[in-house]
């Protein structure tokens, strides 16, 4: 979702020569296969969107992949954009590498300062590793590695599996579901309390090209040494009031039902966008028009 986001942006404003590949055609996973693209294809730049993602089910069913599989992109990434002589390289991190009980909004200096929510633990590690090699390479080997935490995500080319996406896209195809079935009700995972951020994935692609090309890590480090922003709206909304958005879009009319023997994860998650706002970038979607939007991609895409 990410990286297609970031492909129409910069195929938009007049970029040409880019270099993509399908997982079929390059496994990032294969340590020999990275380093054998970076040798041939010598990018110049490199944007490392690829990941292992899902909501709070697949993160509590398969933690040994999220972590291995994470680290194991990265690293691979990583390593071999040093060794090329890469010129910049932006890492997509998560909002879920800051610890559960954080002051809210959360600021990027309170990585590292408490314990992870379990139910993410293990994908919050890979990222926060991801960080950390960004910020290790560039104290050891003057790279200019830099990183972006976005908060929940959501637009084209989501994931609408109903075992492994996120929640907004998981609740749109609930209530499609509901709506077109006749259904009475949706049960919704929780107690519906928790608060969520959310950032449409066209504005996430708007700030990554723009940290790209107005942040330098070696000029404009700040207090603690990061080299990572948070990206976000700074404005959140509780599930209950998500589910009753996505349910007027969707034209639904039955009944909106919470099941609170299942994990609600983090209460809140807020992120900080003060740093980034400050730099000179501000997200543009609001979320209603968003979920507008992407429910009609998403029926388009049924149809096709």
């Amino acid at each position: 979702m990410v990286g297609s986001a970031i492909f129409r942006l910069l195929k938009k404003q007049g970029y040409t020569n880019l270099l993509t590949r399908t997982h079929q055609e390059l496994d990032l996973l294969d340590a020999k296969a990275v380093a054998d693209f970076f040798v041939s294809e010598k990018p110049e730049y490199v944007i490392l969107a690829a990941a292992k993602v899902g909501g709070i089910l697949a993160n509590n069913i398969y933690p040994a992949d999220f972590l291995y599989q994470n680290l194991q992109i990265q690293s691979n990434v990583i390593h071999n954009a040093y060794l090329s002589g890469v010129k910049k390289l932006l890492f997509l991190g998560s909002s879920c590498i800051y610890p559960k009980d954080c002051p809210q909004p959360i600021k990027e200096e309170y990585l590292l300062t408490g314990l992870l929510e379990p139910t993410n633990e293990a994908y919050a590690i890979a990222k926060i590793v991801g960080i950390k090699m960004c910020q290790s390479y560039n104290r050891q080997y003057g790279t200019n590695f830099i990183a972006v935490m976005p908060t929940n995500l959501y637009g084209p080319n989501d994931n609408f599996d109903l075992e492994n996406s996120h929640v907004l896209p998981a609740l749109l195809r609930k209530f499609h579901e509901a709506k077109v079935n006749n259904l009475l009700e949706v049960e919704v995972w929780g107690t519906g309390r928790p608060r969520r951020e959310f950032l449409h994935v066209d504005d996430m692609a708007k700030a990554c090209l723009f940290v790209l090309q107005n942040f330098d890590p070696s000029k404009e480090e700040n207090e603690n040494g990061e080299i990572f922003f948070n990206i976000g709206t700074g404005i959140d909304l509780t599930i209950l009031e998500l589910a009753e958005m996505i349910r007027s879009v969707v034209g639904f009319e039955g009944k909106i039902v919470f099941d609170s023997s299942k994990p609600d994860g983090t209460m809140q998650k807020l992120l900080d966008v003060s740093k980034i706002n400050n730099l000179g970038w501000k997200d543009e979607i609001g979320l209603k028009e968003g979920v507008k939007q992407i429910y009609e991609w998403y029926l388009n895409s049924i149809d096709t």
